[in-house]
């Protein structure tokens, strides 16, 4: 028979149905048995392209990664860039919570997840920020994402009025939550962010010396 024109197994098609399985069934749920199955092939298909299951969802983490935008650093006011990055990477990740447990335990060697802390580690650096002051704000942000991504505040009250009404009168309307979780999950990020921003104007006033004046029409800090 003639071989096919095109392979029926390829990297980034193992990834994308990888992707997918663990964002319907969570990390727990995947495994390699079922996302050969998912895929139409026998299990040891999977490893021409990938030697083990963490392989897979290391690469997984890596397309996530792919999608956080750091290009400002260098280009824009170090607070301005930290904003648009933090805002960018909590996206990404919000998108698919099921595999941020994976993602964060570090970049180890995922290209995508080190060229991200290259680019944020650079730019603080250029900026002014001493190396080990750098390296601490680029863990402080993802803290502070990685945390913000894996589930939702405004979900985590059931909608039930009844449970709060009497033994819990200050959390009489957190019943409503859930109806507005986009609001409150949203704004307690770009709260959280903003604060971030100041303490870290702050700092760098301390240990820097004067920050430099903010672009025309960007708000203050």
């Amino acid at each position: 028979m003639p071989r096919p024109r095109q392979a029926l197994l390829s990297r980034d098609r193992i990834v994308e149905a990888a992707a997918a399985l663990i964002d319907a069934e969570g990390l727990d749920a995947f495994s390699t048995r079922r996302l050969a199955a998912a895929l139409g092939v026998r299990g040891p298909s999977l490893y021409n392209h990938f030697a083990t299951k963490d392989e897979i969802l290391d690469a997984v983490a890596d397309s996530i990664t792919g999608q956080v935008d750091v290009s400002y650093f260098g280009q824009v006011d170090w607070r301005d860039a930290l904003r648009r990055w933090g805002h960018s990477y909590r996206a990404a990740l919000a998108a698919h919570p099921n595999i941020v447990p994976h993602l964060a335990r570090g970049p180890g060697r995922r290209p995508a997840a080190l060229a991200m802390a290259d680019a944020v580690y650079g730019g603080l650096v250029a900026a002014g920020w001493p190396p080990a002051r750098a390296t601490h704000i680029g863990a402080l942000m993802r803290y502070f994402v990685t945390g913000s991504a894996l589930g939702s505040f405004a979900r985590g009250f059931v909608e039930d009025p009844g449970l709060y009404a009497e033994q819990y009168p200050h959390l009489s309307q957190a019943h409503r939550l859930a109806e507005h979780q986009h609001q409150v999950d949203e704004g307690a990020f770009a709260l959280g962010l903003e604060a971030l921003l100041d303490g870290l104007s702050h700092t760098y006033e301390r240990v820097v010396g004067p920050l430099p004046p903010l672009p025309p029409g960007r708000p203050a800090y």
